[in-house]
């Protein structure tokens, strides 16, 4: 089987909140003629993101071409999930012409890449490309990469300073292994901003890479699908902070899920999720809630304290209206009696 036989997947990486989810949602109704499937990969049990994209299913990718892998890094259970997801995406009547991987917010895509070296399926797929989304606004605050300046400065008061963060390493790795950068929500950063993360993706790539603005994940398919990168065969030209080690662990990450009452006003669940994000050192929070009075579920994402919020879809009949939330940290910074007291506190004080 030749090359332009096998199934091509493209792994669409980025950190937490930087849009993978609305890209993913974009091309499934804009998929140029192909039929798609996807994978999803969330950190933690609440399939959030999944959730939306079976939401918006149509024929080209209907809900049963979606397949969720929650609560678990796929690139660490290769054998137990991502094999076995793929294989049966490959199985499907009709067969996709195209699967289009969502990798969590913290996954190193390098790894992943490896797996597609497994016996049972390397000859009947290859990585079309590997796209990462890149948070604009966040990157030109220097919080998804090494502030240089800072670190010097806290060099020159502690010399035992010597190391990046861990959220650093996932962003450079995820740079470092991407055939393009797609640089998203440029309105919030304007367009100092925007330069600013130009130069900071640009200092981190270890070769040129195509930038591209994108608002609301609206990308011409034909720009990030047929790249034909053959990214399995060019792992060399993808440097990786773990290249080292023949696996990586999440232990600096964890995350919660919290159960929270009804809602009187979505304001409040905002102010909240603001006031924990600028005290805790909360990285993302995403999931539903009920609002008083109101048919339809509330979907809550946040990006630090960068809150969105929007009514998705009817509850149904036989679902309980009780929110859930899934809140993602550093690990030293996850207070679990805190996060609840912010995000629930009458039952915290149950």
């Amino acid at each position: 089987m030749t090359d332009l036989a096998k199934l091509p997947v493209t792994v669409i990486t980025g950190f937490l909140g930087s849009g993978k989810t609305t890209l993913v949602r974009h091309l499934m109704q804009n998929p140029g003629g192909r039929r798609l499937a996807v994978v999803v990969n969330e950190f933690g049990d609440v399939g959030v993101d999944g959730d939306i994209l079976k939401s918006c299913a149509i024929p080209d990718c209907p809900a049963e071409n979606i397949m969720e892998l929650a609560n678990g890094c796929i690139c660490c259970t290769v054998a137990d999930d991502f094999i076995p997801t793929i294989e049966a995406l490959m199985a499907l009547d009709p067969r996709p012409d195209h699967i289009l991987i969502e990798t969590s917010g913290l996954a190193l895509p390098k790894p992943l890449l490896k797996a597609f070296d497994w016996p049972d399926i390397r000859s009947k797929i290859t990585v079309d490309g590997v796209i990462a989304l890149a948070d604009a606004e966040a990157v030109a605050a220097g919080r998804f990469a090494p502030d240089v300046a800072r670190v010097d400065a806290q060099r020159l008061a502690d010399d035992s300073i010597d190391h990046e963060t861990p959220l650093s390493e996932v962003f450079e790795d995820q740079i470092s292994c991407a055939d393009i950068i797609l640089l998203t929500k440029p309105d919030l950063a304007g367009p100092d901003g925007v330069a600013r993360a130009k130069e900071v993706i640009a200092a981190e790539a270890p070769r040129p890479l195509p930038v591209v603005e994108v608002a609301e994940g609206v990308v011409d398919p034909r720009v990030i699908l047929g790249l034909e990168a053959a990214a399995e065969n060019d792992m060399d030209a993808r440097p990786s902070h773990h290249d080292d080690h023949d696996d990586h662990e999440h232990d600096d990450f964890e995350s919660i899920v919290v159960e929270i009452p009804e809602l009187a006003d979505p304001s409040d669940l905002v102010s909240r999720i603001e006031d924990m994000a600028n005290n805790q050192n909360i990285l993302r929070v995403k999931g539903y809630a009920s609002v008083a009075g109101k048919p339809m579920r509330l979907l809550a994402q946040a990006v630090g304290a960068r809150v969105r919020h929007q009514y998705d879809r009817p509850w149904k009949p036989d679902e309980a209206r009780r929110g859930r939330l899934v809140v993602i940290a550093e690990h030293d910074d996850v207070n679990v009696d805190a996060i609840r007291a912010v995000l629930a506190p009458a039952e915290a004080a149950e």
